[in-house]
């Protein structure tokens, strides 16, 4: 007879001991030759040495679940101690689970393109309208790599002008200035990663979330860097962005061409790096479109309804210009 603890980490012992300690309970019922006890974060177990070394692969690949999965029931338990697939690890095609357990997986042709995209090449532009999940899907394929251990870091960053504010007139220190503009990120992650370990990882500059004009003078290694809302960028500054990228890092720059932000006379930096780099070997451009729009059903019907009136007023426009010539 041996004893031994075992400490689990990176997870919620709340969720891993299950309501009222359902989980920990199916555990000494199936495995009745051990002595097992829990408090916190720390598992006493006492039993056969044999017996405990088969317990601590079970209690690792549970962990292992939790962090994959963001959920466990007592029927994943039982097919874990049981060495047969979860329900979850028999689905294909699941990039990873939200915090509800709910599957996060491509929802079009083009998102789907987005993901071998992901998985071929070390750079990915992703252009299309609103609601076509291209900031979401990015994220998603961040926290896997990042969950999977491809990765040492996500970093995340937007250009800080849509709404034509100046950050000097807000009220508040730089964080509570910059905040507001980078909540789609924050939003996103909240979606995947459970609230207390992603204020950890946050803590711990694991995960970053800043503005683009915080990028200039660093190598980014280890990493999959998400640029959100690329087109408010102009082209000294995507340029500087670009050529942060270091060894193992893989980049994915969103944005929408229909969304400019920028002063009128400044061209998008996303348009001319579109132009510039396309064709470059290992680098994929896909274009998104109302097809791929996952919002609510009227988001299609606006930007159909908004595209329609701005091509009528750019003719308009044109046949201005000429008639004045």
């Amino acid at each position: 007879m041996i004893e031994k603890h075992i400490i689990i980490e990176d997870v919620d012992p709340v969720m891993f001991y299950g309501a009222n300690n359902a989980n920990l309970q199916m555990l000494k019922s199936l495995l009745p030759k051990l002595r097992i006890n829990a408090r916190g974060n720390v598992i006493r177990v006492l039993g056969d040495e044999e017996e405990i070394c088969s317990f601590e692969e079970n209690i690792e690949n549970i962990r292992l679940h939790l962090i994959k999965y963001n959920k466990i029931s007592e029927e994943d338990i039982l097919d874990i101690v049981k060495y047969r697939k979860t329900k979850d690890e028999a689905s294909k095609d699941v990039i990873v689970y939200n915090i509800s357990g709910r599957p996060i997986k491509s929802r079009s042709q083009n998102q789907q393109m987005i993901i071998d995209a992901y998985m071929r090449d070390d750079m990915i532009f992703a252009v299309g309208p609103a609601g076509t999940g291209k900031t979401y899907l990015s994220i998603a394929l961040a926290v896997k790599a990042l969950k999977e251990k491809q990765v040492k870091r996500i970093i995340l960053s937007r250009p800080a002008v849509e709404a034509g504010e100046k950050l000097g007139f807000l009220p508040g220190d730089m964080k509570e200035k910059i905040d507001p503009y980078l909540q789609p990120l924050y939003d996103a992650l909240e979606d995947m990663i459970p609230a207390v370990k992603l204020h950890d990882m946050i803590e711990k500059h694991i995960i970053q979330i800043a503005p683009l004009a915080f990028m200039r003078g660093r190598t980014l290694n280890d990493a999959v860097v998400i640029l959100d809302e690329a087109q408010n960028t102009t082209t000294a500054q995507i340029k500087m962005f670009l050529t942060r990228m270091g060894w193992n890092t893989k980049m994915i720059i969103t944005g929408d061409m229909t969304q400019i932000d920028l002063p009128r006379n400044t061209r998008s930096g996303l348009g001319e790096a579109l132009q510039i780099l396309k064709g470059i070997k290992g680098i994929s451009m896909i274009e998104m479109n109302q097809k791929d729009i996952v919002r609510h059903k009227l988001v299609t019907s606006i930007v159909n309804a908004y595209e329609k009136y701005e091509t009528k007023e750019r003719n308009i426009e044109s046949s201005e210009k000429q008639i004045e010539q």
